[in-house]
């Protein structure tokens, strides 16, 4: 009891809410911190009993379903959205900022101007956003009320599959079919958009009139549609939209799973074979690899995942070497990136045939198409000595960058990308815990980034 009482923080405090003699000190501890969650506190009694019995009928159950969507989805952090052409960047504030492509007005401007510098997003002005989602010609932003704000497109998929825009929305508009539903995560794919609940149900939205994700719609569709089958009673951390697909992050009793639902070209699915999957399938390789999956990433044609012991795999096409297998074979099932085995990945994201992984210590590592300079590295000399060529990469290399420019002398070395306890990216010569800019405002040099006094 000394000890428990000395290290669980339950103890020290007054509860804050009426004692329940029928659960146990491990229970009243657990549910005493899901208190503390963001997401938890605006939740009703009988909404959380509820999510407690979705979760399987445990407080600490509970507790895990909300710290591992935390730690996935990044909420109530800083976050920085690339989608195909524009970005999109939300502050620990909440405020929100936007730059590049605009031709559907996607940067919520209220025009359809490109912007080149960030910009920030006025007409949200005392809305606080927590989670961003950007997709070809749209984005969606959620709010600390759980609510989806959009704009861009009107509508999904290209031309010659009829699913064409026939109008831009240029600044951020309520999604009414959704104010019934509390929104913490929002993804787009190509042909559809998803959603995710705070009590982990996952809803879809559009994808044109054949039934892959289980129900009919039209291309411009804005009813969300419950995901059926095997998630129906399975809550989710996390969801990722890739070009036609659509992988979920499940925590369950026994662990954490991720299932997979659209579209199996490539073998993009993860299940050994390239059929389409109307409704969720279990990805079952990872229990062969004995790997807990903690973050998942859909890429276009590509996907991957980050285990709770740090190992990276990705399936899927593999065109440009975006799997890192050191080839441009496709995978059908999850395989560790090998030449990833002494990083301690915390992080993975996907572009359409881009991979880059985080560290635990903050290096950023690249692999996939390197057109346009895209994953970061140096450029490979051209055959006629013109230094200008970037290389596809099949194997994941560290992200550098070299400072300077014309005039630059040749004791300019190149610098590592990393990403800093502060959440910002730096490049050093030097390992750091905290940027420049965060250490001149009073942080400690090797310490965590703080307030200045």
């Amino acid at each position: 009891m000394s000890i428990l009482q000395a290290t669980c923080s339950f103890f020290r405090q007054p509860a804050s809410f009426p004692p329940d003699y029928e659960l146990s000190m491990s229970e009243l501890a657990a549910l005493d911190m899901c208190q503390k969650r963001a997401i938890f506190k605006p939740m009703t009694p009988e909404e959380r009993q509820d999510l407690k019995q979705r979760c399987g009928g445990s407080w600490k159950l509970v507790l895990r379903f909300l710290l591992a969507g935390e730690a996935c989805c990044r909420r109530e952090k800083p976050q920085a959205i690339a989608g195909p052409g524009h970005s999109i960047a939300v502050t620990s504030n909440g405020v929100v900022y936007s730059f590049g492509s605009n031709s559907s007005g996607q940067l919520g401007h209220g025009t359809t101007e490109e912007e080149w510098r960030p910009r920030l997003i006025r007409s949200l002005q005392g809305i606080r956003i927590i989670q961003a989602a950007a997709g070809p010609g749209r984005t969606m932003l959620i709010s600390d009320a759980g609510e989806v704000y959009a704009f861009g497109k009107d509508s999904f998929g290209e031309v010659e599959y009829g699913g064409q825009g026939t109008k831009t929305v240029a600044t951020p508009q309520l999604v009414e079919s959704l104010k019934n539903i509390f929104v913490v995560q929002a993804a787009i794919g190509n042909f559809f958009t998803a959603v995710l609940s705070r009590e982990g149900r996952v809803y879809t939205f559009s994808w044109g009139n054949d039934g892959r994700l289980g129900h009919q719609a039209e291309p411009n569709d804005v009813e969300p549609h419950p995901l059926l089958g095997a998630l129906e009673n399975i809550p989710v951390v996390q969801i990722a939209a890739g070009y036609c697909y659509l992988l979920a992050l499940a925590c369950q009793p026994s662990g954490m799973s991720v299932y997979s639902v659209g579209c199996g070209l490539g073998g993009k699915l993860g299940h050994g074979s390239r059929t389409d999957e109307k409704y969720p399938r279990l990805i079952e390789q990872f229990q062969l690899l004995n790997l807990q999956p903690m973050v998942v990433a859909a890429g276009a044609w590509h996907a991957a995942v980050v285990g709770r012991d740090g190992r990276v795999c990705t399936w899927g096409w593999g065109r440009y070497g975006c799997l890192g297998h050191g080839n441009e074979e496709c995978e059908s099932v999850p395989k560790v990136v090998d030449a990833l085995s002494k990083v301690k990945a915390v992080h993975v994201a996907t572009g359409d045939y881009t991979t880059f992984v985080v560290s635990d210590d903050g290096d950023v590592y690249s692999f996939g198409c390197g057109e346009s300079a895209s994953l970061g590295h140096n450029a490979a000399a051209a055959d006629d000595g013109q230094v200008n060529r970037h290389p596809n990469v099949l194997s994941p290399e560290l992200v550098t960058l070299v400072e300077g420019g014309e005039g630059a002398s040749s004791a300019d070395q190149p610098h590592q990308l990393r990403i800093l306890e502060c959440s910002h990216l730096c490049s050093h010569r030097i390992r750091e815990a905290v940027c420049i800019r965060c250490r001149r405002q009073g942080a400690a040099r090797h310490g965590t980034c703080q307030q200045p006094n």
